[in-house]
């Protein structure tokens, strides 16, 4: 029997915000010393009382509009009531029946085709503490209790891990472009689980569905859908059962493992948090957030296309990361050549950003000196080969293309009697391909040019070096 995997996904993101979603602590609790953003409000001291983060508030509204959501006008905070140790209050202030956003859509492209894959809801809610596992004890960092939490749930609309991977993919990059969130997952900002069933293929029959936590990277995400699939085929074709339990994906073996047995909702014992107000939204309020969201991405790479006159691949590479983005458009807009500054951006900036391990936010590098280094090439004053050294030079250095060239000597050389004197040098050592030349295979001058851009370490003016061969090489006809 063939099956099918329905997927969803619950996708958690801590909010940009200043301060606590509940508190007045600061939020950037990653750099500070454990248990020092902290107050009785977060550690759940008995007697205190939270206060909303409008801005958090905010940023929900923001992702729910750019994600097509139908935003509530009015909406409540909920008690989840469970035991754990990284949970000061002994419940967790979310929301249950009534979240800020429901009923949207975010889109992806599987094998050339657009799938609309439906959002159920986004709503807010606060992160909790972290433990920490050393030895036979574990430890409590409260820094990060009570930071704005948002989470995205998705409608079992996907089928893949691949597609998977490029839902998570995209909403990142929506994420990042509204602002409200960096998305870093390695660093736990963003989390995510999976919930994955099987079902005979082409029937409506509901699976039963299992949890994958512990995913930090796009990477496991496409793997432990993959191997759970499969997992669970394995036990249908054998006749076994598949059991509603919480797994856990193991990167260091590849798989999937038990950690415990799914929790219900009524497991949590939701109720209406008496400690906060509901939330009324006014209809001008939303509106007006709506007025102030950025260009999305999609709408970006389409304008790209059209005003840039790039390709559909290239429009969507840059626009994934919006500094990038901004960085090609500051390019543009300083008058250099738009294909060329993508080609150079997604090429050599591209290559450079990964080998050092930098975001585009980190590159030294800024839009009106990669549009001089392009300038001296149009110029001559440079060759494209040269120009990558260069642009390496202006990583390590943050110098201007023109200040290394002049301090480095690299500008191309022009003398045409040191030029012939190479050249004579490179048909001398180029017997056979001199012979093939002259035979009349003249694709072979590209060869000979190379060699001379190899002895002058990229700083020959190639057509020049060019010309001077092919003088050279008739008086040998």
């Amino acid at each position: 029997m063939e099956y099918e995997a329905i997927i969803g996904m619950e996708v958690h993101a801590q909010l940009l915000t200043r301060s606590k979603m509940f508190c007045a602590c600061a939020a950037d609790y990653a750099a500070a010393p454990p248990n020092t953003r902290v107050c009785p409000v977060c550690l759940g001291m008995p007697g205190t009382l939270p206060v909303i983060n409008r801005r958090a508030v905010e940023f929900v509204v923001m992702t729910g509009l750019a994600l097509h959501c139908r935003i509530a006008d009015h909406s409540r905070f909920a008690r989840k009531n469970y035991h754990y140790p990284d949970l000061p209050k002994g419940y967790q202030i979310s929301q249950y029946e009534l979240p800020l956003c429901s009923d949207g859509y975010l889109e992806i492209e599987v094998d050339g085709r657009v799938k609309r894959i439906g959002i159920e809801r986004v709503h807010l809610e606060e992160d909790t503490a972290k433990l920490i596992h050393t030895g036979e004890h574990s430890l409590i960092d409260a820094n990060r209790a009570g930071v704005p939490l948002m989470e995205i749930v998705s409608a079992p609309d996907l089928r893949t891990g691949e597609e998977a991977r490029q839902y998570l993919t995209r909403l990142r990059t929506i994420l990042r472009y509204l602002g409200v969130s960096s998305g870093n997952m390695e660093e736990g900002s963003m989390r995510c689980e999976v919930n994955i069933s099987l079902r005979p293929a082409g029937t409506d029959v509901r699976g039963t569905k299992v949890e994958v936590k512990n995913l930090n990277s796009f990477r496991s995400v496409k793997q432990a859908i993959e191997y759970e699939t499969e997992r669970q085929r394995r036990l249908l074709e054998s006749g076994e059962r598949v059991v509603q339990v919480t797994m856990g994906w193991d990167e260091a073996r590849g798989r999937t493992v038990l950690q415990r047995v799914k929790e219900s909702a009524d497991d949590y014992r939701y109720f209406p948090e008496p400690d906060l107000p509901p939330l009324e939204l006014s209809r001008e309020w939303v509106e007006r957030i709506r007025a102030s969201l950025p260009e999305l991405p999609e709408a970006r790479r389409e304008r790209f296309v059209r005003d840039y006159g790039l390709s559909a691949y290239d429009a969507g590479v840059l626009t994934a990361d919006r500094d990038v983005a901004d960085f090609f458009e500051a390019v543009a807009g300083l008058g250099g050549d738009a294909k060329g500054a993508a080609n150079w951006i997604t090429g050599e900036i591209f290559r450079l950003m990964n080998a050092r391990g930098l975001e585009m936010s980190q590159m030294p590098i800024r839009p009106a000196q990669l549009c001089e280094l392009m300038g001296l090439i149009r110029e001559g004053v440079i060759t494209t080969t040269i120009a990558k050294d260069v642009l390496g030079y202006m990583v390590d250095t943050g110098d201007s293309p023109g200040a290394i060239v002049q301090q480095r000597g690299l500008a191309q050389v022009r003398d045409a009697a040191a030029l012939e004197a190479v050249a004579r040098q490179v048909i001398a050592d180029n017997p056979d391909a001199v012979a093939q030349y002259l035979a009349g295979k003249e694709q072979v001058l590209k060869f000979l040019v190379g060699q001379m851009m190899r002895a002058t370490k990229g700083q020959a003016n190639p057509t020049l070096a060019a010309e001077i061969l092919k003088a050279l090489l008739a008086q040998g006809r």
